[in-house]
């Protein structure tokens, strides 16, 4: 099944701007950099990097970075804005990246774009080294299994936000402003238990709060949040 991001890059650099969207800039930036300060890896593997926004975030910090992803024009938009990035393209499943070679992994909301979560997982896993660590930010598993794209309005009664099919994983044809991709359901049992059978130890976890931006749609967000993270630890 194709996933739609080939035709969908331009779109998502123009919605993604110079700042990022607003789950980027005022749910997760700031928690996930708090995590990464707090570790202090020397060298990160951002799978699933996209236009590069997060590695620039990184290497600004001094960090040195690698952007995996399978989307070419992707990753030319990240070499044309931090040109002396390492980026390559390779999805997660196939990615060739040295064993033990980085301080911390980083799925930066990429994990639902991965359609085999245990071969991506193998790959990423692996190349961390003994003792570092796996930062995750990914949609809710009830935002994935919502039946529409965001709240719904009845006639009457106030808006909700449906979900249903909860625990059947499958993929999920998702689209906005311009984007049409293929993301996968998967319930949070199923990452749980998937990283745990690689002797990860969950080391955080949160499901942060919008706490800027527009207030109305701040106040929508933080009634049904999209988001969670989580840090795993690989034993030395």
């Amino acid at each position: 099944m194709a996933s739609g991001w080939d035709a969908s890059a331009q779109a998502w650099i123009a919605v993604q701007g110079d700042d990022g969207d607003f789950g980027r800039v005022h749910v997760l930036d700031a928690p996930m950099l708090a995590i990464v300060e707090q570790l202090a890896p020397a060298r990160v593997l951002d799978v699933g990097c996209g236009e590069g926004r997060f590695c620039r975030m990184l290497a600004d910090r001094g960090i040195i970075t690698t952007g995996i992803d399978p989307t070419a024009a992707l990753i030319d938009q990240a070499r044309a804005l931090h040109p002396h990035g390492d980026y390559r393209i390779a999805t997660a499943e196939a990615m060739e990246v040295e064993a033990a070679s980085c301080d911390m992994a980083v799925c930066y909301l990429s994990l639902i774009d991965m359609a085999d979560l245990d071969a991506a997982l193998a790959r990423i896993v692996a190349a961390i080294r003994p003792g570092g660590h796996l930062l995750i930010a990914n949609l809710t598993s009830f935002n994935t299994a919502a039946v529409h794209v965001g709240w719904e309005k009845p006639l009457l009664g106030e808006p909700r936000f449906p979900i249903d099919h909860y625990l059947s994983e499958r993929p999920v044809r998702t689209a906005w402003r311009g984007i049409d991709i293929i993301n996968h359901h998967r319930p949070l049992k199923r990452y749980m238990q998937a990283l745990l059978s690689h002797g990860l130890m969950l080391t955080h976890f949160d499901e942060p709060p919008a706490t800027g931006g527009p207030p109305d749609k701040r106040d929508r967000y933080n009634r049904v949040p999209n988001f969670h993270i989580m840090a795993w630890r690989k034993p030395a």
